[in-house]
């Protein structure tokens, strides 16, 4: 990992800068604005109407049109611009020397993904992914239930991620909504698939799929997971469920106070000599439990681990490989959407290895392509 301080030019503080202004970048400018290690934050967006709107609320907050102007005045980079500007834009501050968080989709591509990752490493600097539900107090409960064997051996899982909107210029549904998804699987699972089945459609839109329906299989544990996404539903819903043989979890984000509710509740299969007149399965019911969590703005503790991961040389708990196991299974969802049958997550690394031997220069590091 790199030296504490590398890239650094400022000795008060961080100088951090935000890339995009829109929903998700005007957060991080607030919540960057709050960090004590954080000295200055500067935004670069080529929308001057946009920079001026956001300096009424933040008057101290200077405005840059593009990267390259800014670079001087950075020292690490939040990119929260469209998702097809990820991976130019990070690996053009990353070989400036600058620290990278990259907000979700990591990127639109498994080859974006391993460039990414190469730059980082080449230019010995952070690379981070807001993976944002990973630094969320529900989530940190369910990985420990699942962690401690408290549900008993996992059956399913289930998610949904739903809401009328808002749809995106350049990606579908599928890598809009479902990072969110497969990055909290992976966490709370402490693993990473191995197949991958999707089903989507257009509806509203022509190009872009607004629905999706996801079987996402992991061996360690050996357990399915089934998410669905949509930006076309009257309901918006934030949900995921945990169905394991001892207990039941279900996670609502919606939840004001109650946001883990856990369900004592279960089936047994009889022995196979009882009497056959009797129910096939019996059923038992308990108490439901909502467990204490600690209140946190997950995105004011992201932001805060990258600032430390920076000034300490700590590696982020949501790393450029965390991003690229994510890109790997959107990767594999699009193919399987597209060829409507189940894609193995060993078929996506092999097809890229295939596609680096066909590149000229290619024993040379992933992160030394130009961007």
């Amino acid at each position: 990992m790199h030296s504490a301080q590398s890239g650094m030019k400022s000795t008060d503080g961080l100088r951090v800068g935000v890339a995009g202004i829109g929903y998700w970048g005007s957060k991080h400018v607030r919540t960057m604005r709050s960090l004590d290690s954080v000295s200055q934050v500067v935004v670069i967006d080529p929308s001057e109407e946009r920079v001026a709107k956001l300096r009424h609320s933040f008057p101290e907050v200077h405005g840059y049109p593009d990267l390259e102007a800014a670079l001087p005045a950075i020292d690490a980079l939040v990119v929260a611009t469209p998702p097809t500007t990820h991976a130019p834009l990070a690996c053009a501050a990353m070989e400036a020397g600058k620290h990278v968080l990259v907000e979700k989709p990591f990127a639109t591509g498994v080859q974006d993904a391993h460039r990414m990752v190469g730059m980082s490493r080449e230019r010995d600097v952070v690379l981070m992914v807001g993976h944002t539900f990973e630094y969320h107090s529900a989530v940190w409960a369910l990985r420990e239930m699942v962690a401690r064997g408290e549900l008993g051996d996992l059956y399913y899982l289930d998610t949904s991620r739903l809401n009328l909107g808002l749809y995106q210029h350049d990606v579908n549904v599928l890598f809009d909504l479902a990072p969110h998804d497969i990055s909290i699987l992976n966490y709370v699972l402490g693993s990473t698939p191995v197949s991958v089945e999707c089903w989507g459609s257009r509806h509203a839109h022509r190009r872009l799929e607004d629905i999706a329906y996801l079987r996402v299989c992991y061996d360690e544990p050996h357990v399915e997971a089934n998410v669905h996404v949509s930006w076309l539903d009257p309901c918006k819903v934030r949900r995921m469920t945990v169905v394991g043989s001892s207990k039941m979890v279900v996670f609502d984000d919606l939840e004001g106070e109650e946001r883990i509710r856990v369900h004592n509740k279960g089936v047994s299969q009889p022995d196979e000599s009882a009497d056959l007149t009797m129910p096939p399965m019996s059923y038992r019911y308990g108490e439901v439990v909502a467990p204490y969590l600690v209140v946190n703005e997950p995105l004011l503790v992201e932001d805060e681990h990258f600032v430390d991961c920076v000034l300490t040389g700590m590696s982020p708990l949501t790393d450029g490989a965390n991003g690229l196991a994510v890109v790997e299974v959107l990767e594999a969802a699009q193919l399987s959407m597209k060829e409507r049958r189940e894609v193995f997550l060993e078929e996506v690394r092999r097809n890229l290895q295939n596609g680096f031997d066909r590149l000229p220069g290619k024993h040379a590091l992933v992160g030394q392509e130009a961007v």
